[in-house]
């Protein structure tokens, strides 16, 4: 069915007053890309590296922003989700490698961004972690299942604004730029384990499984929103300009606040001697040029905001990814009543989270565990993503050029590429 609607029109004019009430789900998916497992992997990386894997932003960025684009348009194009797609043009166990790769890393990911939420809350009110745990994951769970995501989400991404202070930041300490400019232009490499795992960390965190299904299906139920499962042909331009505006917007401010941490991080924690974050209070000693004895405050905020507003997508992902695959009905639109399987999935995503920091997980360390795990999984899905995205029968008139093939092809070598190096290095 298509109808003569404009999908997410507000999304049309994308510039002017009012930019947080037009863009879509491209910006949500840029903030979430933060998440506290992002924080915890910049700062780790910034802290050990200083300013020499700088130049990792500068290839993460257009890769980043190839992919989601590309996933948007498979939405837009399709009418169909990402795991809905893999089911129909890939045989059955490819479908449940996918499903497994992204459940697992989610799995994990929600339990260390909980993790870490609760840490940082207690830097500010002395609360025992597990409590904190449990509060977060209850008030997470019955946001996602009663109110409206879209509603909600308006106001967290205000919260991550408080990510802006290690921008600040760079304005008040000590910091060599000709080493940034250096560290930016210049690619220094050490063949080892470390430096391997460092990167696709960054990778992970920055590229990740959880963000494709999910920037692909919110295409898709926006479409069903205004009752129709594909553009017509006379919408297509406009609205294909605005999305891709939308993405870029989206995955440029997360990567600019990855640069921003990472050289807060190097210039603060490393010319302190601090190689390893391994407490919240470590962290947040990046904001004491700023903040003082406040710096705690606004890590907890930074921490708190990017995990309510990312955790919600991870689990979503995780739903949706399944939901396809066994054809349950789905939608963050729908109520609890018509669409029991997939909330049940998202509260039990939660819940897996809990379990893992019920059993002890490491708060923080684990942040940089689950990037890792996240540049793992994301070779394979990254190559379905272009196999689907060059296929006439599924994107129409709308299949990758070669700017956009080229790119996600370098994103699928270089993920694939960094944990095979990482076995032969020392």
């Amino acid at each position: 069915m298509t109808a003569d609607v404009q999908h997410h029109p507000h999304r049309r004019r994308f510039r002017g007053r009012g930019y947080f009430q037009r863009v879509g789900p491209g910006l949500i998916t840029g903030a979430a890309d933060d998440d506290p497992s992002g924080i915890g992997t910049y700062s780790q990386v910034g802290a050990a590296f200083g300013f020499t894997l700088l130049w990792s932003t500068l290839v993460a960025l257009p890769l980043a922003i190839a992919v989601q684009e590309a996933t948007a348009r498979l939405g837009l194009s399709s009418g169909q989700g990402l795991a809905s797609l893999i089911r129909r043009e890939f045989p059955k166990w490819v479908l449940y490698i996918a499903v497994v790769l992204v459940v697992s890393a989610n799995s994990f990911n929600i339990g260390a961004d909980l993790g870490s939420m609760a840490a940082a809350t207690r830097l500010i009110i002395p609360v025992p972690h597990i409590v904190l745990v449990l509060l977060f994951t209850a008030g997470m769970a019955s946001l996602e299942v009663f109110v409206p995501y879209h509603k909600y989400s308006r106001v967290l991404r205000w919260l991550c604004v408080s990510l802006l202070s290690y921008v600040l930041v760079l304005f008040i300490v000590k910091v060599q730029w000709a080493d940034v400019v250096r560290g930016l232009l210049v690619p220094e490499f050490t063949f080892n384990k470390i430096t391997i795992a460092a990167l696709i960390a960054l990778f992970g965190t920055t590229i990740s499984p959880y963000l494709f299904f999910w920037q692909t299906s919110e295409e898709v139920e926006e479409l069903r929103e205004h009752g129709t499962t594909r553009l017509s042909p006379e919408h297509w331009g406009g609205h294909l300009r605005a999305m891709r505006g939308d993405v870029m917007a989206g995955m440029t401010s997360g990567v600019f606040v990855m640069f921003a941490i990472m050289v807060t991080s190097a210039a603060t924690l490393g010319q302190a001697g601090i190689t390893q974050i391994g407490t919240a209070e470590e962290a947040a000693m990046a904001l004491e040029p700023l903040a003082g004895s406040a710096a705690k405050y606004l890590f907890a905020i930074g921490i708190v905001g990017t995990g309510l507003l990312a955790v919600p997508v991870l689990a979503g992902s995780t739903s949706y990814a399944l939901a396809e695959t066994f054809g349950w009905r789905e939608g963050l639109s729908l109520k609890m009543s018509q669409a029991k399987a997939f909330y049940m999935v998202i509260v039990g995503s939660m819940l897996l989270g809990l379990g893992m920091n019920m059993a002890g997980l490491d708060p923080v360390r684990s942040l940089y565990w689950s990037a890792i795990l996240n540049g793992l999984s994301a070779p394979p899905l990254i190559v379905m993503i272009l196999i689907l995205s060059r296929r006439k029968h599924v994107m129409g008139e709308h299949t990758s050029g070669r700017v956009s093939t080229t790119l996600i092809a370098v994103a699928a070598a270089v993920s694939s590429v960094l944990p095979l190096a990482y076995f032969f290095a020392k």
